[in-house]
């Protein structure tokens, strides 16, 4: 039978609490995973890892994990944007409006 590993956290004043480390590496969480509660009959409630809703994109999630841990990894990569490219970018696309929850087009699919 195999072992069973017992951890705890503690609540903030906003009911809020840290996952412990070992629960992010037995559900193999990453920063910005969602985690799913079972609340059963008997007052127990088991965690998991939340599946993936039709509408996340998970090319992406895996892209700004593999981000997020290069950043923690190497942080001395970070550089900070140059002015000039800052205010080129803004003339650029200042004044658009994007709708991110419109559909695409034909064309944009």
């Amino acid at each position: 039978m195999a072992a069973t590993l017992e951890v705890e956290s503690t609540l903030t004043d906003r009911y809020q609490t840290t996952v412990p480390e070992t629960v992010r590496r037995a559900l193999k969480l990453g920063k910005r995973d969602k985690i799913h509660y079972t609340i059963r009959q008997n007052g127990e409630v088991v965690l998991t890892r939340a599946t993936a809703t039709e509408g996340d994109d998970p090319v992406l999630g895996q892209f700004l994990s593999f981000l997020a841990r290069d950043i923690a990894s190497h942080p001395e990569r970070l550089r900070a944007i140059d002015t000039g490219l800052a205010q080129r970018i803004q003339s650029l696309v200042g004044g658009i409006e994007v709708d991110l929850d419109a559909a695409l087009s034909e064309d944009d699919e």
